[in-house]
């Protein structure tokens, strides 16, 4: 009768090498007597080994700046750590303020949706996340008695025969500091973010297997620090998230409607938060007003000072619309008192839709561009100073006639600065991308909005790019 097959151990990948100062003894003979200190000698150079793979891996993870890619290199490096093959990351933090996702090494997206249906207490990341005892290594899934049947099922099904699952917990002491070892001593001063639990990972084997000590040694302080890389991460893409919501409340919720002209608004504020805005608000008689500005600087800060500055703006519109030079005027005059260390460019168009007219005046802003089927061109504004950066500002106002069908896109600097071009190929390129919009487009400004957009920044207006908002406020004016 053969003896009782015992579960495979998972050998150690290449990615961290053993100690290979031992020499084999010669076959046949008595093996040689170790030289004083060998064996120190190899504990040694294996420590160094494990503690120089190690801070390459920390080095790759820490170079990652999104969630996403966190997830993705955690799920690699621990693959090679443990020699599993495949993988999956649960970030769910206990705190329930998200953000919350799922990312898998060598397994598809209906794989993962295989793996969640299976009962969270019945796996070993499900019990993590809910805060339950789980010994973390089972060797032989399909030879556990006590299994749950939908786990055998879709164990079988993908093909894997063992995992091994850790918690991610940032600021908490984890299965890193239990062990012994040289490496422990030296890397045990990670900064702890307090976040407490952020998720779990769990490696899959093919066959039976589980980590050997040193393996588990070395992926418990990896994923120590992982974990609190993860947990910078959360926080600052909760802060963005926070930033964005308070950008938003500080613009217009919803546009008005006023007759004779159809408006669109497209607006993607940077991840730090910045200073650039829009309003449109109806004023007496039927008129419209509408604006675009910048605010310099960028975070809490220059949202605060953009959201003072447009509600000042909203009143003195208001009050004086029809001149849009007063309106500039007192708006500098504001800017120059309660925020003398700060700058800003404006632009306010005066239109009264019945009569397809608009009278506007500029402060440092890009001039407005028409969109029609007849023509496509920059509005002729006079060069004019920021406000905020002369002792008196004044400028000329400026008269347009929109023809029937034409659409007035007011913007700012950020969607030229996107671009990555010159400030005149910008502008170039913006003139090329509203004269191709179609003409099925014309008929409705948020498509024209769309289309320059597209045209103009074809990798979308999710890609965060440092310092750089973007505003574009469509206003078209009906026959």
């Amino acid at each position: 009768m053969s003896a009782a097959h015992l579960p495979n151990v998972a050998g150690i990948d290449s990615t961290v090498p053993g100690p290979t100062h031992t020499a084999a003894s010669l076959s046949g003979g008595p093996a040689a007597p170790a030289p004083p200190g060998a064996l120190i000698q190899d504990r040694l150079a294996a420590w160094v080994s494990d503690l120089t793979t190690l801070h390459e891996l920390i080095e790759r993870l820490v170079r990652t700046d999104t969630l996403d890619a966190a997830l993705a290199e955690l799920l690699r490096a621990g693959s090679a750590l443990v020699g599993a093959r495949r993988g999956m990351a649960v970030l769910e933090p206990a705190d329930g303020l998200g953000p919350a996702t799922t990312v898998g090494l060598g397994l598809a997206h209906a794989d993962l949706g295989h793996i969640e249906t299976v009962p969270r207490s019945a796996t070993s990341y499900g019990r993590i996340l809910d805060g339950l005892p789980d010994p973390g290594a089972h060797p032989d899934l399909l030879g556990e008695a006590g299994l749950d049947p939908r786990h055998r099922e879709v164990a079988a099904r993908l093909g894997y025969a063992a995992s091994y699952a850790l918690p991610l917990a940032a600021g908490e002491s984890g299965e890193a500091g239990e062990s012994g070892g040289g490496a422990a001593t030296t890397l045990d001063s990670a900064p702890a973010t307090g976040l407490g639990r952020l998720g779990a990972v769990v490696w899959l084997y093919d066959e039976p297997a589980e980590p050997v000590e040193r393996q588990r040694h070395l992926v418990g302080l990896y994923v120590r620090y992982a974990a609190e890389h993860l947990a910078r991460l959360v926080e600052l893409q909760r802060a963005r998230v926070q930033v964005a919501t308070v950008a938003e409340e500080l613009l217009p919720s919803r546009l008005p409607r006023v007759p004779g002209v159809q408006l669109a608004a497209r607006h993607r504020t940077h991840p730090r938060g910045g200073g650039d805005w829009y309003d449109a608000l109806p004023l007496p008689e039927g008129a419209l007003g509408l604006a675009v500005g910048s605010v310099s600087g960028s975070g809490p800060s220059a949202l605060a000072a953009m959201g003072r500055l447009r509600a000042s703006l909203r009143a003195y519109a208001v009050m004086e619309g029809e001149d849009p030079v007063a309106v500039l005027s007192d708006l500098e005059l504001l800017l120059r008192l309660t925020e003398p260390a700060r700058s800003a460019t404006a632009l306010f168009a005066y239109a009264e839709p019945g009569l397809r007219k608009i009278v506007l005046a500029g402060a440092g802003h890009t001039p407005p561009l028409i969109v029609g089927e007849h023509r496509t061109e920059f509005v002729e504004t006079s060069l004019s100073a920021p406000l905020g950066m002369l002792s008196c500002w004044e400028a000329p106002s400026v008269e347009l006639s929109p023809a029937p069908g034409e659409t007035v896109l007011l913007y700012t600097d950020g969607l030229l600065r996107r671009t990555g071009d010159p400030m005149d190929r910008a502008f170039a390129r913006l003139h090329a991308a509203a004269a191709s919009v179609s003409r099925a487009d014309r008929a409705d400004p948020g498509a024209v909005a769309d289309h320059v957009l597209r045209t103009m920044l074809p990798e979308g207006l999710d890609r965060p790019v440092e310092g750089e908002d973007v505003v574009l406020l469509a206003a078209r004016f009906d026959g």
